[in-house]
């Protein structure tokens, strides 16, 4: 298992802020242990759940006092500097001076837990820090308990827990994207807007580069042998040993012999090769004498532009895009990386989203037919039933999914999942390996040849579709669809799935429906997505992302997260508490994005 961080800068950490009455002789001296109890509470909780997405866990920083005034928080601010603290949370139990402790560090995301005890006033501090950052322009989430706690209470509710991870986890994953790169590798795909990648969505509001490299640089470094040849001996002979051919499904004339597709074969697990050290570098580039080429882009994202440049002439990126983005490879498991097919930079967005939320691999698709129950029946004879009786999206993408969508991965109950790598087993590896073919790539879509990742995603997962688009005049938006994936019988599954190309991955998909607007009915849900494309994460993370777009400030334009799981800034409600989607629009445009200024 490998658990590096590989990417250049280091990792965030989360600091704690213990605020408290300044007043002296009694009162301060008096809430000195609660107030740094609450501190380590806080810190012990973080520490103890949360992981960053190559396994490392989240470190905490105290500030080394209470903070009672000016002195103390630019104290504690100098040493979250030098700590690379990139989230904070303020914690107190007592009534606080509120614009002389404040956290006033405008990239730097924020919360507040206000105690809710009735022996000192922490709601109080929490209500007036709060309207101090409305006053500054610096939104702050506001943590406060539903139930009363004594004085002496040193346990976290339930509740609050819930806010502190789900601020802490989307706080983390702002820090992470700061200052890292979104690799383009080629331009755009057949006219697909997605990958049309604009720097200044990146650098506004993600605080990322972007860095472009052309397709020609993978012939360069296979031509010169620009990569590890040693690594390469070793993954080719991973790939003969654990990935097994498919189907021949090309019309004769464009079969492949076989000397051609052996030929593809090495050809495509160099480009794979090439591929991960455009995005984070390799050491090894440097003792061949390639120093530059050793550094890599930094890139904590990348698209591949494919279609049609290059697969027209050499054997298609499928791949290349699956094996990098499952959790697992030739050298064991390891932190999936994120590569969004067409090079569809606004797909891949959601998918480091997902990735940086949960630790996982992410499933790219095409948001492909709705299938009615109506047109199921027809078409096969099959009634639909269960999850999938109002009908069913089918996620297909043109021959390229992460291995650890087949769902063969398992969790504590024995249902199909998809784990952070660190929780993957051997044996789940395989199966997840086993339950993926290679068919050659139809040649009439992909005239240079190549191999397609082909499976059936296991049904009964939880999972969440999401996508970034872009409107001129507004922005980006985000769209959210929680739901589940779900199986078909056999022979109805191979006849839907025939009537598109039976070489790419397929999950099936059905959305939690509220009844109401976008998700009255599946229909809705396919006819509203704003593009072609979906990013899909396992688990329901609609909430965490909802969190974690309102401190990027990208408003949230469809979803069908129930309203106890929304958590965005205390300062949204001043925008309108009754029509939350229109109040989030209003906010998010009043503060535009988090790095605007930077």
């Amino acid at each position: 298992m490998e658990n590096t961080y590989r990417l250049k800068g280091a990792l965030p950490k989360v600091g704690i802020r213990p605020t408290i009455d300044g007043r002296r002789e009694g009162v301060r001296e008096s809430l000195e242990e609660q107030t740094m109890s609450m501190a380590k509470a806080v810190a012990t909780l973080i520490e103890g759940t949360l992981r960053h997405p190559n396994g490392d866990k989240v470190e905490c920083v105290i500030a080394d006092t209470t903070i009672g005034g000016v002195a103390e928080a630019s104290a504690c601010e100098a040493k979250f500097e030098k700590e690379n603290v990139e989230v904070s949370i303020t914690v107190t139990p007592c009534w606080c001076y509120g614009a002389e402790t404040l956290d006033l560090n405008p990239h730097r995301v924020k919360a507040i837990w206000g105690f809710n005890g009735t022996e000192r006033p922490g709601a109080v501090y929490l209500a007036s820090a709060a309207a101090a950052h409305a006053q500054a322009g610096l939104p702050v989430f506001s943590i406060y308990g539903k139930d009363v706690q004594d004085s002496g209470d040193q346990t976290i509710p339930a509740d609050v827990e819930t806010k502190l991870i789900t601020f802490a986890k989307a706080g983390l994953a702002v820090a992470q994207m700061r200052n890292k790169s979104y690799l383009s590798i080629g331009s755009v795909s057949m006219g697909i807007s997605g990958s049309i990648v604009d720097p200044h969505f990146f650098s506004d509001y993600l605080g990322m580069r972007t860095e472009y490299v052309d397709m020609i640089e993978i012939m360069r470094r296979i031509e010169n042998e620009i990569y590890d040849k040693d690594e390469y001996e070793k993954a080719l002979a991973w790939v003969k040993a654990n990935c097994k051919e498919g189907a021949e499904l090309n019309k004769p004339h464009l079969i492949k012999d076989q000397a051609a597709k052996e030929a593809d074969w090495e050809f495509i697990v160099k480009m794979t090769l090439i591929c991960r050290d455009l995005m984070v570098g390799n050491e090894k580039l440097a003792e061949k004498g390639f120093v530059e080429e050793a550094n890599g882009h930094n890139a904590i994202a990348a698209g591949f532009q494919g279609q049609r440049h290059w697969t027209d002439y050499k054997p298609n990126g499928d791949f290349t895009e699956a094996i990098l983005n499952s959790s697992f490879d030739w050298n064991g498991t390891r932190e999936a990386f994120v590569v969004a097919t067409e090079n569809d930079a606004l797909n891949g967005v959601p998918m480091l989203f997902g990735h940086l939320l949960t630790g996982t691999s992410q499933i790219f698709s095409d948001v492909r037919t709705y299938w009615s129950p109506e047109a199921v029946e027809r078409v096969t004879g099959h009634k639909l039933e269960g999850l999938a009786a109002n009908g069913i999206i089918h996620l297909i993408n043109s021959g390229s999914t992460t291995l650890d969508g087949t769902g063969k991965q398992r969790n504590a109950a024995g249902e199909p999942a998809m784990k952070p790598f660190w929780d993957i087993t051997e044996e789940e590896v395989k199966a997840c390996l086993d339950a993926t073919t290679w068919p050659s790539a139809n040649r009439e879509y992909f005239r240079g040849g190549g191999y397609s990742s082909c499976f059936l995603t296991e049904g009964g997962m939880p999972v969440t579709m999401s996508r970034i688009s872009m409107v001129k005049g507004l922005g980006p938006i985000l769209q959210i669809a929680e739901g589940y994936t779900v199986e078909l019988p056999s022979d109805v599954h191979d006849t839907l799935n025939k009537r598109t190309d039976q070489t790419w991955p397929t999950t099936w998909f059905v959305p939690n429906l509220t009844g109401e607007g976008a998700f009255k009915d599946v229909y809705s849900v396919m006819n509203e997505w704003a593009a072609n494309h979906g990013a899909i994460s396992y688990g329901h993370i609609g909430g965490d992302l909802i969190t974690l777009a309102s401190m990027l400030r990208i408003p949230v334009a469809m979803h069908n997260v129930p309203e106890e799981r929304i958590f965005r800034p205390k300062v949204w409600s001043a925008f309108g508490t009754k029509d939350q989607e229109g109040a989030d629009f209003r906010a998010c445009n009043n503060y535009g994005p988090l790095y605007k200024n930077a």
